[in-house]
Order: structure tokens, then sequence, then C-alpha cells
């Protein structure tokens, strides 16, 4: 990556198709009034010229960002800014991996993105010293525009996935690389070069000269894989599943370094995809496979014990992620076959989710709890869509047509067979592959596809 990249302008998202020209305001209005717009489905299809314009008053917040080669692993890196930000402009850190098109040109991305203003139009009231400020704000181009700055380390391989965790005051991550070895870096100097283009330039002619080495490298596993998960609980546990079927546990060591025990957990009969600690109990791990099972391990017994629960054939197809409710006793898987399952796993002997949605019309290969709200997750997947989900909510059996502002009925039908529980479709990126709710800031997602970053909120959560 080019050192132009090295800091960018996060620019606003003007419409889901991501079109390179966007129109006057003055334009935008007329087209509304000669061209009334109406609710659009994934199913439906568009007919010649017309084209998918985001309803800026659904979001409170959306940009875009662009890192080069794409990205299609991320994680947000803890931070000190505070808990439950809501006050605009945001900022945030993230750690991203690249996907280049030859090994040697792939990087781990330390970024720190700040200046996250509001997005969505507000109406203007009466009042002329209100609009004399609206009008100040924008004539400085300063107050509406997001930047980017970006610290980098060469990474051997493409990063399959990459995952954060703060443990003590330093950040670490554990990245997968294509070429069958598990990383840990410390991102201490880098987060430290993000905060300050002086310190990044210095730390940029440094890794010219010298390359960053991991801390710790693990060369164990006997094919590349994807599933990797820091412990919440255990401080510096860590999991990592291959695509021969193997997981492996690793303990800190008080050296710094870790102790990765080489005896694979004995269970999955092909490649683990994903891995998930559970948020209360340090020594269990849940996991899935393209064996479509999900087990449940207790890293305590020996490995051809630990598997305590097993779900054979979870899913049609193969399963690709997981996520572990951080207060309830629920899992999330998401597959091939475009199921979104929810398990309870009180009831995971039974052998049958609790809910199922099949919204998704591609595999789905990204689903995240909300961490500030138990019944909202997140799904995102090849069908270009990310879906906000609600499970508290029930069919109301009285609403029985949907009208749009006009009073007009408006796609009745297809809106009608939509699961009660889907609150929000946001589009805009091509082929997603991770999204993550920010846990700092609420109801804030970010997302990573071939396309590139979206970060936003909507009104909904």
């Amino acid at each position: 990556m080019a050192n132009k990249n090295q800091e960018m302008e996060i620019e606003n998202v003007q419409d889901e198709e991501m079109d390179d020209e966007v129109s006057s305001a003055d334009e935008e209005d007329e087209s509304k009034k000669a061209d009334p717009q109406s609710v659009y489905l994934p199913s439906q299809q568009l007919e010649e010229g017309e084209e998918l314009v985001a309803d800026e008053s659904a979001y409170i917040m959306l940009h875009t960002a662009s890192t080069g080669s794409p990205c299609l692993s991320f994680d947000v890196i803890p931070d000190e800014l505070g808990d439950d930000r809501e006050n605009y402009p945001l900022s945030c850190y993230i750690v991203a991996g690249t996907q280049a098109p030859r090994t040697h040109l792939n990087n781990l991305i330390v970024m720190k993105m700040t200046n996250l203003y509001k997005t969505q139009k507000e109406e203007k009231d009466d009042d002329d010293d209100s609009e004399l400020e609206d009008s100040d704000d924008e004539d400085d181009p300063k107050s509406k525009t997001p930047h980017m700055s970006c610290a980098l380390i060469k990474h051997q391989g493409c990063v399959n996935r990459v995952r954060a965790k703060k443990i003590g005051n330093s950040v670490f991550a554990a990245s997968w690389s294509e070429l069958g070895k598990v990383n840990i870096w410390n991102l201490t100097q880098q987060m430290q070069a993000v905060e300050d283009s002086a310190i990044l330039s210095q730390y940029e002619k440094q890794v010219q000269q010298t390359a960053i080495k991991p801390v710790f490298t693990f060369s164990g596993h006997q094919q590349e894989g994807y599933a990797v998960d820091w412990s919440p609980i255990a401080h510096g546990g860590l999991a990592t599943g291959d695509c021969r079927r193997d997981i492996h546990v690793w303990s800190p060591l008080a050296d710094g370094s870790w102790k990765v025990d080489q005896r694979p957990l004995v269970g999955h009969t092909n490649s683990v995809e994903d891995l998930q600690w559970s948020p209360t109990e340090k020594s269990v791990l849940a996991s899935c496979s393209v064996d479509k099972s999900i087990r449940i391990w207790d890293v305590r017994a020996a490995p051809q014990k630990a598997c305590m629960l097993t779900c054979e054939n979870a899913h049609e197809q193969d399963i690709n992620v997981i996520s572990w409710n951080r207060t309830e006793p629920f899992i999330a898987s998401g597959g091939d076959d475009g199921f979104l399952h929810i398990w309870d796993l009180r009831q995971f002997q039974s052998q049958k989710p609790v809910a199922t949605f099949k919204h998704h019309t591609n595999h789905i290969t990204t689903v995240e709890w909300n961490p500030k709200d138990p019944t909202v997750l997140a799904s995102g997947g090849d069908d270009n869509q990310i879906a906000l989900w609600d499970l508290a909510v029930e069919k109301d059996q009285d609403e029985n047509m949907v009208e749009n502002d006009s009073g007009v009925l408006d796609n009745e039908d297809d809106l009608n067979k939509l699961p009660p529980q889907l609150l929000f479709i946001h589009q805009g990126q091509q082929e997603i592959k991770e999204l993550h709710w920010h846990p700092q800031l609420p109801g804030v997602i970010l997302s990573t596809a071939l396309s590139g970053f979206n970060v936003f909120r909507t009104i909904s959560v």
C-alpha cells in the first residue's frame, strides 16, 4: 500500500450503489417531486434506469472508507475515550488485515477514524440565527470531513482473520495467515503513531528500514485457517481453528509469550470456520464447521473428551459463523444455506433452534449480537445485505397493510411477508465479509466488504 493511502478521507455514502456521481440538492428535490420514491426489497428486480438511493433520514450516521487492497477481516480496538459515547462527531480505532493479489504486499493496518459526524438530515426551524449557524458549518469543510490515519505492519500472506484484545495496558492482535501461521502482534507502537502525524511519519521511516516482527508465532497448524477468538474472561486466553479440523487452545505465560496445547480438540470432521469463547465461563468454547455441526467444549478436559455438547446437521450446508450472546444463553449461527438460526443452550440437546430466519438469499458470512441489547443482532453476507434483527418483536395481527408517506399502499404483499423481527436492511457494499458492533458507541456498526468499509448507525437501534 502506497504512503498516500495511509491517511485517507472518509466519504459520506450518497447512495446504495456507491456511485461516483452525486446529484445536487436541488436536482434531488426535483427528482423527488417528479418521481416519488418507494421502498425497495432485495427480492425485487430493478428496472432499466432505476437506482437505489439511501434514505438519509433512516441513518443517524453513514460513512464509507477504502484502504486500497480489500480488508476482509477486522476488529474493533478498545479505547480510553469512554463508554456509551453519543456526542458527535465520534472517533474509533480498528485493526484490519488486507488480502492483496501478491503475498508480500499484505499488511495489518491499525486505523484511527475521527470526525465521524451525523449525516442525518434534520429539519431547519425558522430561526435566522440557527440558519446562519448551519450555513457557517457548511462553509467549513473540516466540520464535514472525517479522516482515517493508518499505521501499517507488513504481514506475510493474506490475513484470513484478525482479532484484537487489550491485555494490561497494551493492545494485541492475533492474525491468521494464509501461509498457515497464527501471529500475535503488540500494537502499542502503531496506536501511538495514529495519534500524532509527526510520530506517524517517524514510524513510516522506521518500518521501511526494519520490519515489525510479531511477539509470538504458532506454526503448529497443519493447514491455514480462519477461526480465532480471544477469551473475554481468561486473561490472554486464545483459541484457533484450521481448515484441517483442528482446534488449539492457547494460554499466556509470565514472560509475555504463549503456551499452545499441541493436542487439538477432537470432534469436528472438517474445516473449523469460527470459534467463540463463552462470555461467562472461562473454560467453555463453541465452534462451528463445514461438517455442519456446532460443538460446545470444556477445555479443562482431555482433548478427546472435551466436547460436551454437539448439534449435528445444525445447518443444511457449511456453517460459517457463530456469535455467543453476552448476557443470555443463546448462540446465533449463519451458513452457506442462508439460514440464520438461534440456539438456546438450555435446550441444545434437542438439536432444534428456538428461532430460524430465512431472509438472506446467499451465504451468511458474518453475525454478531449487539453488546448493549441482548435481543438485537446483525447478520450479513454475499447477498450484499446487512440485516438488523430484534427478537423481542412480535407480529401485530392487526397490522395488515403498509402505507408510504403519501398514504398509498406500497409493496404491501412483499413487506407483509418480511419477518416482524427484521428491523432494517442496509445495502451498498459488495460481498460483505464481516461486521462488528462498536462496544463503546451505542448502535454503531462497522462492516467490511470487497468494496470497502461502512460505518453507520440507523434510527432503529
